[in-house]
């Protein structure tokens, strides 16, 4: 069963999470890899934009049931894994030759958060959905790429508060602090809203491309040597 799927629409593909609440594991990574691999293969697409199909959940972020049982089971390799293919995932996306625009349909909470912000650019609803990293609250730490990443999308202050809070967040205050381009009215607008900018960038991927390189290099340089300490160790959780 598909988790994910695509389509192309002119010169845009429409990359859609159709899997309920979009809760990541290891089938959700290899799954929107594939995507990738598909999208770059044709050269007439210029840009991307990540949406949802439900009507509540952008993204619920990591799948703790799964990883719960993964961690019950002692399939450790399972979970490095899923780990490893979520930051080939980030990478993906900050070194992308073309714009990713998330298109953020309702709650994104955690990675699912954090999943936007390796994107270039995020709309969001305003009339449904709260932005929130809960990591505080159910002692799962980000690894140090993923606050790497998430600095180039939000301000400092911003960030710390709600990194060390979980504030929910809603759209008008992102907008308000430049975090998303746009709050719009509802489902409708949002996706004409994003669509209409995507098609706005008539690129070259060569240039487009290494200019993501140049200014994500050190955040890619810390997922790639301080992200393995963590997950090779499987220090994916605080007790106490």
């Amino acid at each position: 069963m598909a988790v994910i799927e695509w389509k192309k629409e002119n010169c845009v593909a429409v990359i859609t999470m159709c899997n309920g609440a979009n809760k990541h594991n290891i089938e959700f990574a290899k799954q929107l890899n594939i995507c990738f691999d598909e999208i770059l293969e044709d050269a007439s697409l210029l840009s991307i934009v990540l949406t949802s199909s439900d009507e509540k959940n952008f993204s619920q972020g990591i799948d703790i049931e799964w990883m719960g049982q993964k961690m019950q089971d002692q399939d450790f390799k399972s979970i490095k894994s899923f780990m490893y293919g979520m930051n080939e995932i980030f990478k993906r996306i900050l070194l992308m030759p073309i714009p990713v625009i998330a298109a953020i349909n309702g709650h994104a909470f955690g990675n699912g958060a954090i999943l936007s912000c390796a994107c270039d650019f995020r709309f969001m609803r305003k009339d449904k959905g709260f932005f929130c990293f809960p990591e505080v609250d159910v002692s799962i730490p980000f690894l140090p790429g993923m606050i790497a990443f998430v600095r180039k999308s939000i301000p400092e202050s911003q960030f710390n508060e709600m990194i060390l809070s979980g504030k929910r967040v809603t759209a008008p205050e992102l907008e308000a602090s430049q975090v998303i381009v746009k709050a719009c009215d509802d489902q409708e607008t949002l996706m004409a809203e994003a669509m209409a900018f995507a098609g706005t960038f008539m690129k070259k991927r060569g240039i487009f491309g290494e200019l993501k390189k140049r200014m994500h290099k050190e955040v890619v340089h810390t997922i790639d040597t301080q992200d393995p300490v963590h997950i090779d160790a499987l220090d994916l959780f605080v007790e106490g």
